[in-house]
This record gives structure tokens, sequence and C-alpha cells, in this order.
């Protein structure tokens, strides 16, 4: 099989020309995950076909197009249009009811939410069809708003080079709370706890987060 794709915790392989293979390399809770994308795909909120699984392995939709990391690399200019783009994927996903299925995370005294939990640049696929997320691993059920600051601390806390990088950062974690309803203020600190026991953090990326731990900004100022 050809790996056309590598994250922190998986490899993706090409099997044909409209099936990938995702492989965790540790195992995964693959079951639940393709149940809670299954169930988003029934909802209308873009997330890839799942034809099947195993305990570590899970068969999906080849979807053609870059990430929306890829794009902001090599067209910054694009960085407030796919930051807000970003943000409206956010207010989708916390439209949808939780099923009462999926584990509780960040719960609320109300009515909880569908969420990603690592909804960054590198889990948006940009097709013909529009955005795609993809990478559930993660997904709970819960505040909107610890969502949204998952999200602004993965962003702060990821490790680049360059005042110009670290500029074009910024303005896309401030394009994402434009182009969402849910203000993550009262759910940074405890984002960025969770963030914590990520095993694959970089030193730079851990150090960030115990600043915004302790309570004191970030380069980013996210």
């Amino acid at each position: 099989m050809e790996l056309i794709g590598r994250g922190r915790d998986a490899d993706v392989y090409a099997l044909d020309e409209s099936r990938v293979l995702r492989r965790y390399r540790q195992g995964g809770p693959t079951e639940l995950e393709a149940r809670l994308m299954t169930h988003l795909a029934a909802c209308g909120y873009p997330v890839p076909k799942v034809y099947e699984i195993t305990d570590t392995d899970m068969v999906l939709e080849r979807l053609t197009g870059p990430t929306m990391l890829d794009v902001l690399a090599r067209r910054p200019w694009r960085v407030g249009s796919l930051g807000r783009t970003l943000g409206r994927l956010h207010d989708r996903l916390h439209a949808l009811p939780a099923p009462n299925w999926l584990p509780r995370r960040f719960a609320t005294a109300g009515e909880d939410r569908v969420l990603h939990l690592d909804l960054h640049p590198g889990n948006v696929l940009l097709t013909r069809r529009g955005p795609v997320v993809i990478d559930w691993r993660n997904a709970g059920a819960g505040d909107p708003a610890a969502d949204v600051a998952m999200t602004m601390v993965t962003i702060g806390s990821a490790e680049v080079s360059g005042l110009a990088v670290r500029l074009g950062r910024s303005l896309l974690a401030h394009s994402v709370r434009k182009g969402c309803r849910t203000d993550p203020a009262g759910r940074i600190r405890e984002a960025a706890e969770a963030k914590l026991a990520d095993p694959n953090l970089t030193p730079a990326e851990a150090a960030w987060l115990r600043r915004r731990v302790a309570g004191r900004p970030g380069r980013s100022g996210c």
C-alpha cells in the first residue's frame, strides 16, 4: 500500500482511487469514531464516508484536495477567509445535539453538543464539494466553548518559526473567532490543561500550554 499521509498517531494508505486505510499505530476507538462519523454524515455534516473498521484500521472515503494547513502555507493571504471558514465549521457542528452514546467531555448543565476537540487547519480537507472535517478520534459531548478553546490553544501552541508565520497564526486565531458565534474565553485554561495530556507534544508546545495554564499569555496572544 502507498503511504499518502502520516499524523501524530496514525498513518493513511491509498487502497484505490476511492478509498483509503487509516491505521492507528497504537490502536484506537475506531468503533466509536466510525459510529460518530456515520451519525454526522446523516445529519449533513461534512465528513468522509466510513466503509469498514477493525480495532486499529478504518477504511474511509478517499478525498481529493489539500488540507487547510497546506493552503495556508502556500497562500498566506487567505488566512482571514480560511479562519472564518474554520469558525463556521465549529458553528455547524455545535448546532447538533450530542447523541447519548458519545462520551461526555467538558460537560454542560444543559444540552451537550458534539465536539471535535481537534478541529485545526490540518484536519480540514478543502475538496470540490467544500471543506470536509477528518480525524474524529478525540470527539466528545459537551460545551461548544471548550471545542473552540481547544482550537485556539492548538493554533497558539503550534511550534512554528519566523515572525511572519507567528503573525499569521495570530490572524488565523482572530479570524476563527470572527467566523464563530461561540466565545471560548471561559474554557481556554481548561483546554490547555487537557491538551497537555497529549503524549505527542513537542517540548515547545508543552511549554506554551503550561504558560496558559499558569495564566501567562503565549506567543500568539490567543
